[in-house]
């Protein structure tokens, strides 16, 4: 069977490495052959997370999908990570996708609110409903979390699963040796962006927490480059370095706002942290509210006050944190795993591509 996965990003992009690229290998043993097309390259991805813009402009990105799209009229399946054409109405989209082809189509985040919220009436008109009629027009729906799959459904999806966003348990561990300094760290993971969305707004409160409790915050990828500015080090991220960046943490947070986009996020932050061995303190929001079970793997924080009380104590309890380590450990493993996961995407766009197959 030949599956074209219309991938967003390049492996650069954590949605498009997390959502298809890391289940090549689940695929190939399923028995297909892969052919993977992304839409923006590494100069863009790049320029992005450095805050600027690619001067190169997105033309050429758009006549590549169109190529792209052409040659996928061969393809028993099409996976598409969120949509073929960014910013192009569904007519066109519509118009550019081959015909007779199955699609399956992933969400990992609340993209459509980038159109129906738009502050600009003219997005909102011409492209509110766009996500919808992608949604609509997939013969499968994969879906990261329930206000994702909630949404499909209200399109008139007809088939829509949940499909986790998950970690390679064998390879994310927990560390296997003591640091040489014992000063404990709470840990953060993401984007410049991310961080300056969820994180800055709250370092008066961090840098306050630091003195009390003589801790560090160890920043992976808050910034592109390292760096130590009072209480915060900032680490970069690398795909190499990832897993060993989490594990010289002690505690992992997942601030977030309480806002339609959030409700849409997938909780990958927590998942690392927990595969890792680590407690977290996480924001009620979405999906959090199902990963994290308070008192077992973590804690749910939403007001500073109750921030404060639950990074307190977590940082005042060793024995708590290391029983809240060992119980995120197994959720990973049992629910949050590509191990758990993998066979199972796999055994699900099988169905699809035969159907394809058989028209």
């Amino acid at each position: 069977m030949k599956l074209t996965i219309l991938s967003r990003y390049t492996r650069l992009g954590a949605s498009s490495r997390l959502r298809t690229m890391q289940y090549l290998p689940a695929l190939k043993e399923a028995g297909f052959e892969v052919e993977l097309a992304s839409f923006f390259d590494d100069t863009y991805l790049k320029a992005l997370y450095g805050g600027k813009r690619d001067t190169g402009g997105v033309g050429r990105f758009v006549l590549d999908r169109i190529r792209q799209c052409r040659s996928a009229k061969d393809s028993d399946l099409i996976w598409v990570e969120k949509e073929a054409l960014p910013w192009a109405p569904w007519i066109v989209e519509n118009l550019v996708m081959p015909r007779g082809v199955e699609v399956v189509s992933d969400y990992d985040d609340a993209v459509f609110h980038r159109y129906d919220r738009h502050r600009r009436a003219i997005v909102r008109g011409s492209l509110g409903s766009k996500i919808d009629q992608v949604m609509a027009h997939s013969t499968l729906v994969t879906a990261g979390n329930r206000y994702l799959a909630d949404r499909a459904c209200q399109a008139g999806a007809p088939w829509v699963e949940i499909v986790p966003t998950v970690v390679d348990a064998h390879a994310y561990q927990p560390a296997t040796a003591e640091r040489p300094d014992r000063q404990l760290r709470i840990g953060w993971i993401g984007t410049p962006q991310t961080w300056a969305k969820y994180g800055v707004p709250r370092m008066a409160f961090f840098e306050q927490l630091a003195r009390e409790h003589d801790i560090r915050f160890h920043l992976v990828g808050a910034r592109l480059t390292s760096g130590r500015e009072g209480p915060f080090d900032y680490v970069p991220w690398s795909e190499e370095e990832e897993i060993k960046a989490i594990q010289d943490m002690d505690i992992g947070i997942m601030p977030l706002m309480d806002d339609p986009w959030e409700r849409g996020k997938n909780g990958y932050k927590i998942i690392q942290y927990m595969a890792c061995g680590l407690p977290v303190v996480a924001s009620p929001v979405g999906v959090n509210t199902e990963i994290v079970r308070v008192g077992e793997n973590g804690l749910l924080a939403s007001s500073e006050g109750e921030w404060r009380e639950a990074l307190a104590t977590l940082i005042t309890d060793a024995k708590l944190r290391q029983k809240m380590a060992r119980a995120g450990r197994q959720r990973v493993v049992d629910t949050y795993s590509i191990q758990v996961q993998g066979p199972r995407v796999a055994s699900l766009l099988m169905k699809v591509a035969k159907r394809s197959a058989r028209k």
